[in-house]
């Protein structure tokens, strides 16, 4: 079986038998593993635990390394490399036959830009960079690394705002890991980029900020209760939640001078929670209306049209978060199997089609980032007895085979940045 692949959501017409043929173990593995009693039947939607057994596929008739290569992610820029296959397998050659068992390699993360997280090695924490096209990883250290850490990419990838888990805002230069701390808020923080990647701007209980991380200078917006601030695509207003005079939760846009506050949403009753502006300046999601119960919602500014976000059959959607082409939403849904809780990393379009599952992780819950691309979605897995993630996942959206990114470390948070 190739790495990677540990649960499997059954689909129409799947059988225990089928399954087992492509990932080329016993059935019986997967029938221990599972439970599964006489008459062996299986259900569309079933979780099933894939042992890991060994990374290699018994070749069918009609298969080509080429087809292998493919089917299993063993993709270079975008193209199906058999070569790899053939090299990971010493005397191998491209004519294979039908019951030939082949190692299937590891298959590389690729794509442009870097991937930063915060992790920790159980002595200090540090902030990551992983470029995918070299593999090259280097770390730096930071201060409070922790479960309400965050990280956010300037638009032209000179700067990461680091949230550390006392809510310090630290702004890191990655060429140079030099850092300078700006204010202290609540966590977990969130903070925004402007486009021209020189200001940032946040919120504490009783206003609105804008930071210039060029001259260090900084402006106020005295707006009380605002939350989940950002900037239009415009640069030159601003999106935030707040309490209207009934003390509901409504979406509103203003300019930076705060003087001509517009309230976009007449929300009637629930609050509004994760607001996340599309890169495109078109949508706006959110989840309602608390932890226990989350389902994902996204509001079109242009009609003020909702749409539901259809989301896991347990309602418990975490972390949405808008591909970079403002088509697609990726998030983590918690469903409660076999006895231990899993995210199902699912995506869906920006009003809720083709809302599916693409992977599974082995956490309560975990937060995703888009590759540039809007191709890939990384996220956190590896959760035992409550303790942190210890590997990092990708998982190509039409492939919907994951990739070990990275392992061995306690991970906290992550961001993909921009493609220049």
């Amino acid at each position: 079986m190739p790495p990677g692949v540990t649960t499997y959501a059954v689909k129409s017409g799947d059988s225990v038998y089928s399954i087992a043929q492509s990932y080329g173990i016993p059935v019986n593995l997967i029938l221990i593993a599972n439970g599964i009693e006489a008459p062996y039947s299986i259900v569309p939607g079933q979780i099933l635990t894939i042992p890991q057994g060994v990374p290699y596929y018994t070749v069918r008739p009609g298969d080509t390394l080429y087809k292998i290569a493919a089917r299993y992610n063993v993709v270079l820029n975008g193209e199906p490399r058999p070569d790899v296959i053939i090299k990971a397998n010493p005397g191998l050659t491209s004519s294979i036959t039908p019951g030939m068992n082949i190692l299937i390699p590891p298959p590389p993360l690729t794509g442009p830009g870097k991937l930063a997280f915060v992790f920790n090695d159980d002595v200090s924490s540090y902030l990551g960079l992983y470029e995918p096209n070299t593999a090259n990883l280097n770390a730096a250290a930071v201060e409070n690394g922790g479960e309400t850490s965050r990280i956010f990419w300037s638009p032209d990838q000179t700067r990461i705002a680091y949230i550390d888990s006392t809510g310090i805002i630290n702004i890191v230069e990655p060429a140079t890991n030099k850092g300078a701390k700006v204010d202290q808020i609540s966590v977990p923080g969130f903070i925004d980029w402007a486009p021209d990647s020189r200001r940032i701007v946040y919120s504490d209980a009783k206003q609105i900020k804008i930071y210039d991380v060029l001259n260090y200078t900084s402006k106020t917006i005295n707006r009380a209760g605002a939350s989940y601030v950002q900037w239009f695509p415009n640069g030159t207003e601003l999106l935030y939640e707040a309490k209207d005079s009934k003390n509901i939760s409504q979406l509103y846009r203003n300019n930076l001078e705060g003087s001509k506050e517009v309230q976009i949403t007449k929300n009637t009753e629930w609050p509004l929670n994760n607001v996340r502006l599309s890169p495109n300046g078109r949508f706006v999601l959110y989840t309602t209306p608390g932890a226990s119960i989350s389902e994902i919602y996204t509001f079109e500014l242009a009609t003020g049209k909702i749409s539901k976000i259809p989301g896991g059959p347990e309602a418990k959607n975490y972390y949405p978060t808008w591909s970079p082409d403002s088509a697609k939403i990726a998030y983590s849904s918690t469903q409660f199997i076999n006895g231990k809780y899993y995210s199902l990393i699912r995506f869906s379009g920006a009003k809720g089609e083709n809302d599916s599952t693409i992977a599974i992780a082995s956490c309560y819950s975990t937060p995703v980032t888009w590759s540039p691309d809007s191709k890939s979605i990384v996220y956190l897995s590896g959760c035992r007895e409550n303790q942190p993630p210890v590997e990092m996942w990708s998982v190509d959206i039409n492939r919907m085979v994951p990739v070990n990114v990275l392992s061995g470390f306690k991970f906290y948070t992550l961001d993909w940045s921009p493609a220049r």
